[in-house]
């Protein structure tokens, strides 16, 4: 767990961090299942979230919490302090979304972000973030 006293790991620059995201709708939000897609560099959640988080349009509103898959990423903390605002990380053992991400904002909505495992090759992991975005799934 990072407390406010330790040093959190640096912002990656908004431009490290690969994020697709679907076009909204007329009423902002997507009709889709997914709501984009995320390629991390690494599996080192607290780096990555920290990155995404900092990313993220602020129509979504501030994420008070992340649900993610246990099995995709065992070694995660149950809260961070990114930006001065604790987000409290939770993990699921859900079969049917092993490489997704939920974003809850308070009063705003839930987000779904298709996860692209770091090691996907470029050609597949545009592929998918392709399909994510223009197809919800």
């Amino acid at each position: 767990m990072t407390s406010a006293s330790s040093s959190p790991p640096p912002l990656p620059a908004p431009r490290d961090v690969r994020l697709r995201l679907a076009e909204p709708t007329r009423f902002g939000r997507t009709a889709r299942r997914i709501d984009g897609a995320w390629w991390p560099r690494s599996d080192d959640l607290a780096r990555e979230l920290t990155g995404l988080l900092g990313v993220l349009p602020r129509a979504w509103g501030r994420i008070s919490s992340v649900l993610v898959n246990g099995d995709t990423w065992p070694d995660c903390p149950e809260q961070m302090v990114i930006a001065g605002q604790t987000v409290h990380v939770g993990h699921t053992d859900s079969p049917t979304a092993p490489h997704t991400v939920c974003l809850l904002a308070p009063g705003r909505g839930r987000y779904d972000l298709l996860v692209v495992p770091p090691a996907t090759a470029q050609a597949e992991a545009d592929l998918l973030m392709e399909r994510a975005v223009t197809q919800g799934a």
